[in-house]
């Protein structure tokens, strides 16, 4: 058993750090910015609540940060009751956010300093993923700290892999979401293309999905896109958050992502019917509009 806090109790932190509690039998401190999420997390699952970044970390062998975006994290790690200022020597800084690969260096840097170690782990799998305790963790940083951490992690993962040095684990999930945005935007055209042509979508769909067309957004989420209903995943507000990252990225190494860019203006325009959080799926609801 080990002495870990967790920093931000979202969709996916909450279950995350109750998993790190009741699967991983680690005596868990949390802290979040509305204390009364904290406060029920630890009645929840029989934990700590802390009333700053740096006290939840006091003394904690692992930290886990899961938190907005670079600014957020920046403030719970670096900021005036950070984290980092609660940190002891050997202990280990794990940033679950998705965020940029910029970031997580200036954090390993930072990190490094205050003899810390530091791995960039953004997940995927959602909320359902999260609660399920089934997250894929794409990893960057040191390899023995890597080796060190992931036995903890696999409290809320079934797959974690070590990508490369500090950074990669964030680019890793650029790739990600690369993937998901052109898979999501070619389902959401499959299907109004065939509801215009008067084919019943649940049959194409039993056949096709079975086939090269297949994937894991056509069986989780046709049916419900066929619906027309989109609460039942990742919103379309942080899609654009993650996407913007990617397309900065790619600015700076060179990358060419037309496709990418597109959908992202797609994304855009699902926010503007006020689909801020409507699921990624609905991309298929600017079609029919």
């Amino acid at each position: 058993m080990a002495k870990v806090a967790f920093i931000g109790l979202g969709v996916m932190g909450f279950p995350m750090a109750g998993h790190l509690k009741t699967k991983g039998g680690h005596d868990v401190t949390v802290y979040n910015r509305t204390p009364a999420k904290a406060a029920a997390w630890a009645e929840k699952f029989s934990g700590h609540a802390a009333p700053t970044p740096a006290e939840a970390a006091a003394g904690a062998d692992f930290v886990f940060v899961c938190v907005g975006n670079d600014e957020d994290l920046r403030s719970v790690t670096l900021g005036e009751s950070g984290a980092l200022r609660g940190m002891k020597p050997g202990s280990v800084l794990i940033d679950n956010t998705t965020a940029s690969a910029e970031v997580a260096r200036e954090l390993y840097a930072a990190a490094k300093e205050k003899d810390v170690d530091f791995i960039d782990a953004p997940v995927s799998g959602g909320q359902a993923g999260a609660e399920n305790g089934v997250l894929t963790v794409m990893c960057g940083g040191d390899e023995a700290v890597f080796e060190r951490t992931r036995p903890v992690i696999d409290a809320y993962a079934r797959m974690v892999g070590l990508m490369g040095p500090a950074g990669s684990g964030q680019l890793t999930k650029m790739v990600n979401q690369i993937c998901i945005a052109g898979l999501v935007q070619g389902l959401a055209e499959a299907l109004h293309f065939g509801k215009r042509a008067g084919l019943d979508i649940e049959k194409v769909v039993e056949v096709i999905s079975k086939g090269a067309a297949g994937s894991w957004q056509m069986e989780n989420r046709h049916k419900t896109m066929n619906a027309g209903k989109y609460d039942f995943g990742f919103a379309v507000d942080w899609m654009r958050k993650d996407l913007g990252i990617v397309l900065t990225e790619a600015r700076r190494n060179g990358a060419k992502l037309p496709v990418t860019a597109v959908v992202d203006q797609f994304y855009g325009d699902v926010q503007a019917m006020g689909g801020n959080r409507w699921d990624t799926s609905s991309l298929l609801a600017r079609l029919e509009k």
